[in-house]
């Protein structure tokens, strides 16, 4: 893959790819930018020797801060509003991100806001920094809503009353609140958020590259109905087993302490000795 883009790095290691924003000053998602997003998203996807994807900024201060107000003024309103069947292309980026066979994690730092928060909102996890992360959904106050996957994310993550909060009342909302109402995974000191990322996702990337996948694939089935999701589970298990990598590892847990009293009081660390990172 070739992650050649303007406003994005990409840095790939192993099956590790962090992804740099750089637009300044605030990290607007400017038309540019957004057309690289829709690429990346797409590259990302396709590339098979990924597991692991890192989104963060190379500015401290913003995320993303939101979609360009200017670019949306010149939407086209010449014909009356149409339901169509079809996801949008923000949303598609979105789902994208999502639903691909990834795990994919934003480390915020700062402000994270509208289309940048709904983007954020649509990885597998986020995580943020005392004092500095904040959330701000800013549509409702320009009279539009939050458009790109926003009002159907937030309730599912944080709940309905707390998304109507953050959606109507378009206050900031700090890390530590970000983190009790589940937007947020854990918050971290400055100096503190990379080395955790890069550690968690270092880790990831060295499991068995069909666990993860379908790990992952597994957890988005809980949005079926239970039945559904727990046959899903079900089928996704019987496919792991047959995997090589799902054998090898099995038997190297065993030959390393598992399943001995010394062996399962670390068994965090037994399970980082089954990392090929």
């Amino acid at each position: 893959m070739a992650y050649d883009y303007e406003l994005l790095s990409v840095q790939v290691d192993n099956r590790l790819a962090s992804v740099t924003v750089n637009n300044p000053p605030i990290n607007l998602i400017t038309m540019p930018l957004y057309a690289e997003l829709v690429a990346l998203s797409l590259e990302l996807k396709n590339d098979p020797t990924l597991s692991v994807v890192v989104m963060k900024s190379a500015d401290p201060d913003f995320f993303l801060a939101h979609f360009d107000v200017a670019a949306i003024l010149e939407f086209p309103i010449d014909s009356p509003a149409e339901k169509n069947q079809e996801l949008s292309d923000f949303h598609a980026v979105c789902e994208r991100f999502r639903t691909m066979d990834k795990v994919t994690i934003a480390q915020i730092e700062g402000r994270v806001g509208g289309g940048g928060s709904e983007l954020a909102a649509s990885f597998d996890m986020r995580f943020g920094v005392r004092g500095k992360t904040i959330v701000n959904q800013m549509e409702v106050p320009l009279g539009i809503l939050p458009g790109g996957t926003g009002t159907q994310r937030l309730p599912r993550l944080v709940g309905r009353g707390r998304a109507m909060e953050i959606v109507l009342g378009a206050e900031d909302l700090d890390a530590e609140t970000a983190e009790r109402w589940g937007y947020l995974n854990r918050i971290f000191e400055p100096d503190a958020i990379g080395p955790f990322v890069s550690a968690l996702a270092q880790r990831i990337a060295g499991f068995p590259p069909d666990a993860v996948r379908l790990a992952k694939e597994s957890v988005n089935a809980a949005e079926k109905p239970l039945q559904e999701g727990l046959i899903e589970e079900a089928y996704l298990f019987q496919r792991l087993l047959r995997t090589p990598g799902a054998q090898a590892n099995m038997r190297k847990f065993l030959e390393i302490g598992g399943q001995t009293r010394e062996g399962e009081l670390r068994v965090a660390a037994l399970n980082g000795e089954l990392s090929d990172s």
